[in-house]
């Protein structure tokens, strides 16, 4: 006997008005959605194997609850598969837990998005992308499921509370995996998991900043490319005690472990070397406090620990592009949280 749904119904005579109809009510993000009939938000829910009243998150700040059948309606309209539903659960366990901060995300006019990193077994089964056009269009489980949390947001946590000044495009999807095919250790084993734990790590980031280094045959140099662009004077990097994801690349990738470079190594570098003078940031009017001869000497850094880094090895096999992305304001507000996924696409954790 399936479990009794709670949610309002509406009687909707074809597809075209149900698209037009969510239009009105402000129920999408601006794109046209899949309509959420009884049989599919079942289907979702028997994925997850969830009632549809069980609670899996909450913004207190808000009274706002995330019920198991909302969410689950909120995927239907993303695109999902019942499948994928499990990260998306698992996604929305990690953001409401108290260290995410998720009121300030996504409500500072900031306008960082959520980016998802899923990891383990459960990412192949999936067919997620974790190559070529890994950020871009294309691939159903990485777009949908990102556009799924976004409307859990939208439609749950309440739109009106989202004071963006500019946004980044990481709003619609900001979702991908990560190549494990290499020698370096996951994100989520680094984090604490077991390598066959599937697991989703969100973390509240800027949209991605492209560094490109097709000529260094050297991994320092090519650190130090990516270095500088963690140290940007104009992010929350600077100054602040906040974390960044860095992105390898492929062919990057292989000129690090062909010189032994393993994922610590790499992130030792970084902490060591993604960091500028004090002085800069009094320039820059970070810090207003006078400006002393002193203070070219003393060094700032973007993050104060390399465990504060999140790196992956992911992105096409062709093009010497990696990228890092800064997070949200600082790590008293907003931490990264990874939470395993509890059902997998083939059925087991």
């Amino acid at each position: 006997m399936n479990p009794t749904l709670m949610s309002h119904r509406l009687e909707i005579q074809n597809s075209e008005q149900v698209v037009e109809t969510f239009y009105e009510k402000g129920w999408t993000d601006g794109l046209p959605v899949v309509p959420p009939t009884e049989e599919k938000v079942l289907a979702f829910l028997g994925a997850g194997g969830l009632a549809p009243d069980e609670i899996l998150g909450a913004i207190p700040e808000r009274n706002r609850v995330f019920t198991a059948e909302k969410v689950a309606i909120n995927a239907v309209m993303a695109g999902c598969l019942p499948e994928y539903f499990p990260v998306v659960v698992a996604a929305v366990k990690g953001i409401s837990r108290p260290e995410f901060g998720l009121h300030g995300v996504c409500a500072s006019t900031a306008g960082s998005s959520i980016l998802m990193v899923v990891n383990g077994p459960l990412a192949g089964a999936c067919g997620m992308n974790s190559g070529q056009n890994l950020m871009g269009p294309g691939n159903r489980a990485n777009a949908t499921m990102g556009r799924a949390l976004r409307l859990v947001l939208y439609n749950l946590a309440g739109r009106e509370f989202d004071r963006s000044t500019l946004g980044h495009p990481g709003k619609y999807t900001y979702c991908i995996s990560e190549n494990e095919t290499g020698s370096w250790m996951p994100l989520h084993v680094m984090r604490g998991f077991e390598r066959e734990t599937s697991a989703v790590t969100v973390f509240a980031a800027e949209g991605p900043n492209q560094v490109q280094n097709h000529v260094a045959l050297k991994p320092e140099n090519i650190l130090n490319t990516v270095a500088d662009r963690m140290r940007a004077l104009g992010s929350f990097n600077m100054g602040g005690d906040c974390e960044c994801a860095v992105i390898i690349c492929p062919e990057h990738y292989q000129t690090l472990i062909k010189e032994g470079w393993t994922k610590e190594r790499v992130r030792d570098y970084l902490f060591e070397n993604a960091c500028r003078p004090l002085a800069d940031l009094k320039r820059g009017g970070l810090n207003e406090s006078p400006l002393a001869p002193e203070d070219e000497a003393v060094m700032v850094r973007a993050v104060s620990s390399p465990d504060h880094i999140l790196l992956i090895m992911a992105g096409g096999d062709a093009g010497r592009f990696s990228a890092c992305m800064p997070g949200w304001f600082s790590r008293h507000m907003s931490r990264a949280v990874t939470e395993p996924v509890g059902v997998s696409c083939s059925g087991g954790a």
